[in-house]
């Protein structure tokens, strides 16, 4: 839950920033404040993405596991499987 709020936090001062651009424009630090947020958002979105498909388990409609061989490794690695 830290992390959503961490987001949360982040994406709220990107939109002020946002807002702000759109009214008066924003200063070469804030431009350079909207850039950085704007990445530190999309890397904690793409690791908290990464993390939740790596725990994932697939399986089709009779039951039977159809999780990608690649993502099935990747959970041997975490200790995730022991099959």
């Amino acid at each position: 839950m830290a992390e959503s709020k961490e987001q949360d936090a982040l994406l709220k001062r990107i939109n002020e920033l946002a807002h702000k651009n759109k009214e008066e424009g924003l200063t070469e630090e804030e431009t350079k404040e909207r850039d950085r947020l704007r990445k530190e958002y999309l890397k904690n979105f793409r690791e908290a993405m990464r993390s939740n498909i790596e725990m994932m388990r697939i399986f089709d409609k009779e039951g039977k596991e159809v999780t990608p061989e690649k993502v099935r490794e990747i959970q041997r690695k975490k200790g995730l499987r022991d099959d």
